[in-house]
């Protein structure tokens, strides 16, 4: 039997398995799927539920059974590329003839002191456990300071206002206005939501140091009874520590056909994969299909594509609570109650149309 073996149950190899299962792998293919946790989880949802708007089983979807189908839960210590063998943390190794890496990403903290000892992170489905228990056991008039208005940031900031009114939110941020990545139209709007729901903007910030309830901008003391950092995000260490060529933000530099050049084998999917797009959910979904398309070709003894079309991405949706929301459709501003109901419509489509 040859063996493919998935790093990772995020959203590029849920769409591996999916496309592959249950009538397109071969006869002689067993799959290995290895994971922390027993179930795919809808990471875009994290900030919710951090702050308390959705329950933990609502982000949790079950992963495909098929009788050539097996997991491994454990965390992924080592990858040794030459002797095709992944290590887990008990000690146990794996070797594969065909490899996905899917192993996502983690925060990245730019140096700053403190940054990874005294904030709360997101980037994880049991750091956003951890993250909502801060958040909801504070008290009235308690101080959350997010650092990062980037999508994760402003999502986060405006679900934990709408859940905890009584908080104080400060959303820190490097740059004049935040979301800099959008038009300023939706940065406005933004602002806007955020001015009438009294979460303070804290512009040109730098954060120097953190400390225990305490953050600096600018050298200058801050006090916050929980922070939380959503100011950038690195791949995976595993990743990080890989001998093969990477980009400035360390992801993995792939062939057309998303394997790492000297090892034909091994393709990166998502987060890790150094790609022409931010990183993001629509994005690993993508790359996966066309990941299929490979290994099927390979499978058969065939040549894949030589190359694939540039993959284009629908668009970008965000929350502010419940309610309203923004983002780009086909590369056109949107804002109000429209975006939301999209994303609301987009995950339920995730969740349900493949019959989980």
């Amino acid at each position: 039997m040859r063996h493919l073996v998935l790093l990772g149950g995020g959203y590029g190899n849920m769409r591996i398995l999916h496309r592959l299962l249950p009538n397109s792998l071969p006869e002689d293919v067993h799959v290995t799927l290895v994971d922390r946790v027993p179930y795919h989880c809808l990471k875009t949802e994290y900030y919710a539920l951090a702050a308390g708007t959705i329950s933990d089983h609502h982000i949790r979807v079950p992963f495909p059974e098929h009788p050539r189908l097996t997991y491994l839960f454990g965390e992924v210590v080592h990858i040794d590329l030459d002797k095709q063998s992944v290590q887990l943390k008990d000690g146990s190794n794996i070797s594969y003839d065909d490899l996905v890496i899917g192993l996502g990403c983690e925060d990245k903290y730019h140096g700053v002191p403190g940054a990874d000892m005294f904030t709360h992170s997101i980037q994880s489905i049991e750091k956003a456990r951890a993250a909502y228990e801060a958040l909801n056991n504070l008290p009235p008039g308690a101080v959350v300071g997010i650092v990062g208005a980037g999508l994760s940031g402003v999502e986060l900031a405006s679900e934990l206002a709408e859940s905890r009114p009584d908080l104080h939110i400060k959303l820190f941020d490097r740059g004049e206005r935040i979301l800099p990545m959008f038009p300023k139209r939706l940065s406005d709007y933004v602002e806007s939501w955020f001015a009438e729901h009294d979460i303070e903007i804290v512009r040109c910030s730098n954060v120097t140091k953190v400390e225990e309830h305490t953050l600096y901008n600018h050298d200058q003391p801050i006090h916050c009874d929980v922070i939380v950092w959503t100011a950038g995000i690195q791949p995976n260490r595993v990743v990080r520590e890989l001998p093969v060529e990477k980009d400035k933000q360390g992801r993995i530099i792939l062939t057309k056909q998303h394997h790492i050049p000297e090892y034909e084998n091994v393709y990166v999917v998502g987060d890790c994969a150094s790609l022409p797009h931010s990183p993001s959910a629509q994005l690993a979904e993508a790359q996966a299909e066309q990941i299929v398309q490979v290994l099927q070709k390979r499978w058969n003894g065939e040549e894949p594509p030589s190359e694939f079309p540039p993959i284009k991405l629908k668009g970008v949706l965000g929350s502010l609570g419940k309610k309203h929301g923004f983002g780009l459709v086909a590369d056109r501003p949107i804002t109000g109650r429209v975006p939301r109901l999209l994303k609301s419509g987009v995950l339920w489509m995730y969740k349900y149309h493949n019959g989980y």
